[in-house]
């Protein structure tokens, strides 16, 4: 079952490095300078075997959020992790994540955080925010640092196999958490349908989720 649920995994995984290929995503986000804080920094992790950048589902994703942000200063962070065909890379993505917020943080004393991530990615946000996964360990947002993280927004997050949810399973993070998961989909429904997991970025799922972030973010003032 497990052998299984593995090669099932590794296959979609290739399918998502395929069509991002073929829409040519993989132009990573402008980094948060040190020299330039912005009033909200978006942290998003990619899907396996999509190449460096923010991917399929965090390019709209950003795209959408600054949209609905306009007024306010807004950089992105594309995850620095090697988003692996084998699915073992979400703990380094994680530790990532982390330091890139503490980073930021320790800088920019006013800037907000919006977390986010696809597939994998979904995964290197989860053990950030302090979920334990079976796809590995990293390091964790201090919890102090909380507050300033806005929303946490995830699509196609393989926790929902082993019965898990963000808002549910994080009681730092659950108020302001945001799952999205295609019926169908292999990775968070243990669906069969791939196609399922590869639309998030064009079937409203970026654009409602970019929604949520914003109005968390004007929450925060």
């Amino acid at each position: 079952m497990q052998l299984s649920r593995s090669r099932k995994k590794r296959t979609l995984a290739l399918a998502v490095a395929a069509f991002a290929a073929s829409l040519g995503v993989g132009i990573a986000a402008e980094p948060a300078g040190a020299a330039t804080c912005s009033d909200v920094d978006i942290v998003f992790a990619r899907g396996s075997g999509e190449l460096a950048g923010l991917g399929i589902t965090g390019t709209p994703f950003v795209n959408s959020l600054k949209t609905n942000l306009a007024g306010k200063s807004v950089s992105s962070y594309a995850v620095n992790y090697a988003a692996d065909l084998a699915q073992t890379s979400a703990g380094p993505g994680a530790t990532d994540m982390t330091r890139h917020v503490k980073s930021v943080a320790a800088s920019c004393p006013n800037t907000k955080f919006v977390l986010g991530g696809y597939s994998q990615g979904a995964s290197v946000t989860d053990i950030s925010i302090g979920i334990p996964t079976l796809l590995g360990s990293g390091e964790t947002i201090p919890t102090n640092l909380a507050p300033r993280v806005a929303a946490v927004v995830v699509f196609g997050n393989p926790l929902a196999l082993y019965g898990q949810h963000i808002p549910t399973a994080s009681a730092l993070y659950g108020s302001k958490a945001k799952e999205y998961c295609n019926l169908g989909d292999p990775v968070c429904a243990a669906g069969v349908n791939t196609l399922a997991h590869l639309t998030y970025g064009y079937d409203g799922s970026t654009t409602s989720g970019a929604a949520f972030a914003a109005a968390k973010v004007r929450a925060l003032g």
